[in-house]
């Protein structure tokens, strides 16, 4: 199986050790996405900012790859308050309109840069 590094400029740049996404040939891992504006580098300021940045981003790094949000299958959203879990829901619906992937939320203690919602994705290329 050959492995394939994914970078765009169009999604923020890791702020570690680890990839954008990974592409194993028939699934696309992508890392999990924050609502940092790739152009500035800058962590939008409200839940609902981060949220629409976070799905922007991942939708970025599918279309690099002549994927759409159709392609994902699986999601895992970390939250930092679980009270926020109605809006993220309400913004999250809207980019995944005709599917609908299998999804897991969860509320953690803390996210890198103090973010309020992280978001990563497994696709599959069809």
């Amino acid at each position: 199986m050959k492995i394939k590094r994914i970078q765009t400029e169009k999604a923020p740049q890791a702020v570690g050790p680890y990839s954008q996404a990974i592409d194993t040939g028939t699934f696309i891992f992508i890392s999990g996405s924050l609502g940092i504006d790739p152009f500035t580098g800058k962590l939008k300021e409200t839940l609902e900012e981060q949220v629409k940045q976070s799905l922007i981003n991942l939708k970025n790094i599918l279309e690099s790859q002549k994927l759409t949000m159709e392609n994902v299958v699986k999601t895992t959203v970390f939250l930092d308050n679980m009270n926020d879990f109605k809006t993220m829901n309400t913004i999250y619906a809207g980019f995944f309109t005709n599917s609908k992937p299998a999804r897991s939320t969860v509320e953690v203690a803390r996210l890198p840069l103090d973010a309020k919602v992280e978001i990563e994705a497994i696709a599959v290329k069809t």
